[in-house]
């Protein structure tokens, strides 16, 4: 294709995406206006017998709450995510990462830690040479693995040509690994993924620049997608991926202060992570940890779309709630961890404002969630409205449906997904929420918790 042929196929594409956008965002206020006109004159009628009933009023009240935090919480997230998308546009349009001048590019240092990932190593490593960046090397920790995690590294990393080191270390936790693969490194800008992940060949591109353009910003988070999604439970994660995370990730990143850099895939300035010390290892969720002090420490966080890794999810129910449970508890370790900045937001309001959100999403948002349902199924048992309960919670569902479809076009995802989102809210949120409350609980109890290695499919 001529430069001029792709020039006309790219504008077509950007407007095609636009149009989406489009349209998942008038299809998504069209349901939260029904929804509304539904709750405030259709509903009346049917319940009009009940008005006497103290206890209804506070059940339907509770629900109604619950509805309007439900739909702010969607306006303000995906109204600074579309702001953050427009920005990101506006970014690449100037100096796409293609056009950057590979000879001033800086050396980057890929650290990958691993610990039992025989059945994954060798596929990151080879996606790892396939990168489109004039210069970087790779840095591969394994961590005391028990399995043959270090012999199938050595073996991908002879096929690289010297640009693979292989480290080996007594078991110490995935942060130890993290840090002595910094140590070990020669550039100034690191880039940290995990061992079952694989790489977009143009992630370093597209995330190094920021680090060049900016010297206050210390971090670059990336987006990070399910590669197994032939399975029902992996595709409503990969929905989660894209709706729950990826685009909250954006939002935050049009205020740059992205609260979690994911594991699979963050670029840092090397200057930044010795500035806060490293990885810790006082948390299960040593990524949001160190997030959480880079911002305390003033450091911008931004997030590049284009920066994508492809990530193994777990395919069956016990796995994915291991996998939720350490999340919530690494969480709330971190947020606890920073919590003298809660309670004086003046020091650092920035700070403050970001554990805030941390906390209502982690610890109040799935508590919520739970009692809300809990309520709905009261209401339509006790009352005699299921009839008026089912539409409610089909609004709610058509609600993601429209959501899923708005987030799928700013992601670039698989159109595919959208129908799973039928599924999304009355199966699968319910149940990783019912999971975050009770790791929350354990978690203030004190109740004793080990890592959980995830046993890896080789899917990647």
């Amino acid at each position: 294709m001529t430069e001029n042929q792709i020039a006309i196929a790219d504008g077509q594409i950007r407007t095609w995406r636009r149009r989406a956008l489009l349209f998942g965002a008038l299809t998504a206020a069209q349901l939260v206006g029904m929804l509304l006109v539904f709750l405030l004159f259709g509903g009346w009628a049917e319940t009009w017998r009940l008005t006497q009933d103290v206890l209804f009023w506070f059940a339907a009240g509770s629900l109604l709450v619950f509805l309007l935090i439900v739909i702010v919480r969607y306006v303000v997230l995906l109204g600074a995510a579309f702001l953050q998308f427009q920005v990101g546009e506006e970014e690449r349009s100037p100096q796409p990462p293609e056009e950057l001048d590979e000879g001033s590019l800086p050396l980057v240092s890929v650290i990958v830690p691993a610990y039992n990932e025989e059945k994954v190593i060798a596929a990151s490593i080879a996606s790892l040479l396939r990168l489109d960046y004039p210069r970087y090397e790779v840095i591969v920790v394994d961590d005391g693995s028990r399995d043959a995690t270090y012999l199938r590294a050595i073996e991908a990393a002879a096929l690289a040509d010297g640009q693979v080191r292989v480290l080996t270390q007594p078991n110490a936790g995935k942060a130890a690994a993290l840090n002595a693969g910094i140590e070990a490194s020669l550039g100034d800008h690191v880039f940290c993924m995990d061992a079952d992940s694989t790489i977009a060949p143009g992630t370093l591109k597209a995330m190094v620049r920021h680090l060049l353009a900016e010297d206050d910003v210390g971090a670059v988070a990336g987006s990070v997608k399910v590669v197994n999604t032939g399975r029902l439970l992996t595709r409503l994660q990969a929905i989660e991926y894209v709706q729950g995370l990826n685009i909250v990730r954006q939002a935050m990143g049009w205020g740059q202060v992205v609260n979690i850099i994911p594991g699979p895939v963050g670029m840092f300035r090397k200057k930044a992570m010795y500035d806060v010390g490293g990885y810790d290892r006082d948390t299960f969720a040593e990524d949001c940890d160190l997030t959480l002090k880079l911002l305390q420490r003033g450091w911008r966080v931004k997030y590049e779309p284009e920066g994508k890794a492809m990530t193994e999810a777990p395919e069956t129910l016990s796995a994915l709630l291991q996998q939720r449970y350490r999340w919530t508890r690494g969480i709330i370790q971190a947020v606890t961890k920073h919590r003298e900045v809660l309670w004086h937001p003046r020091r650092n309001p920035v700070h403050a404002g970001v554990l805030w959100y941390m906390l209502f999403e982690a610890l109040l948002w799935p508590i919520m969630n739970v009692a809300a349902n809990l309520m709905l199924l009261y209401v339509a048992w006790a009352f005699g409205v299921s009839s008026l309960m089912f539409v409610w919670w089909l609004m709610l569902t058509a609600l993601d449906v429209a959501i899923t479809l708005l987030v799928v076009g700013m992601e670039e995802e698989d159109i595919g997904l959208v129908p799973y989102a039928a599924l999304y809210r009355v199966f699968f949120i319910l149940i990783v929420d019912v999971c975050k409350v009770f790791a929350t609980l354990e978690e203030f109890l004190g109740v004793g918790m080990t890592w959980g290695k995830l046993v890896r499919l080789g899917r990647i």
